[in-house]
């Protein structure tokens, strides 16, 4: 295992067997963000998107959270809300960067992600949970919206990524009465795809992960631009890009191996080229 520099204690990075963990380390604030872990965040990510050995991300938090979202304390004690020494125009730009480097880069990301729930997930938190390809939540864990409750609209995509996971009527609700989701109602609603016992957390993810980790690297980048732009797309686009990734994923060493392992009834040896 190599663990990378973040440049903060707030964001440790390890990296195993094609597995990129980014675990957000601020467990006395219930891994609230910070500036610092922010910024590390996107830097990680970047680097991430470039870097070969890297075959899938996962995001969780230390202790008993995944993340509490915003510093709320933190707001309180500024008492200026989210402005501080910026102007509005500034601290609008400032925002819609750290969302798109972080939740935005995670959700396009041309490599499978998965976050991790140990505890709950709230806020800017659960935005960056749904912003990820897939979910596992501890079944100690819960889910919360949590911006009505302090004067806020919600940030880091979150009602983008509910609405598309669960559908607007149900996401409405979720946001406007911030309700607790329990890991059994998150999985009967799809927002989380497997609930664990706390003590399998771990084995679990090893398992997921060193799937994906494993997997065609080439196939699951086209194959999440392809689910990405459904979302929104037109049929027929949607169609013709299916074809053009299809034909080019049918000349990679990937495929070949693939079909090569079929023929010979044993499983493949994928090499993401």
């Amino acid at each position: 295992m190599t663990t990378l520099d973040t440049g903060t204690p707030d964001l440790q990075a390890t990296l195993h067997s094609g597995v990129l963990t980014l675990t957000m380390n601020r467990p006395d604030a219930r891994n609230a963000l910070s500036r610092a872990m922010l910024q590390a965040m996107q830097q990680q990510l970047v680097a991430a998107e470039f870097n070969n050995e890297v075959r899938c991300i996962v995001l969780t938090g230390a202790g008993k959270a995944f993340c509490a979202g915003g510093d709320v304390k933190g707001m309180a004690a500024a008492g200026d809300g989210t402005v501080g020494q910026r102007t509005v125009d500034e601290a609008i730009h400032q925002q819609r960067h750290s969302q798109r480097e972080t939740a935005g880069r995670l959700f396009k990301m041309p490599k499978p992600t998965l976050a991790v729930l140990p505890g709950a997930a709230a806020g800017a938190g659960l935005s960056l949970a749904m912003a990820c390809d897939l979910r596992l939540m501890s079944s100690s864990a819960f889910m919360t919206t949590a911006f009505a409750k302090v004067g806020f609209a919600g940030d880091y995509g979150g009602t983008y990524f509910m609405t598309q996971l669960i559908g607007a009527a149900k996401a409405r609700e979720l946001y406007m009465l911030s309700d607790r989701v329990s890991a059994e109602e998150a999985l009967r609603l799809g927002l989380t795809n497997w609930v664990a016992e706390p003590e399998h957390l771990g084995a679990r993810t090893n398992e997921i992960t060193g799937r994906l980790a494993k997997g065609p690297a080439v196939a699951y980048r086209y194959m999440k631009e392809n689910l990405n732009r459904a979302m929104a797309g037109e049929v027929d686009e949607c169609l013709d890009l299916e074809a053009t990734h299809h034909i080019h994923c049918g000349q990679t060493e990937d495929h070949k191996e693939a079909a090569k392992a079929f023929v010979e009834k044993r499983e493949p040896v994928f090499k993401g080229r």
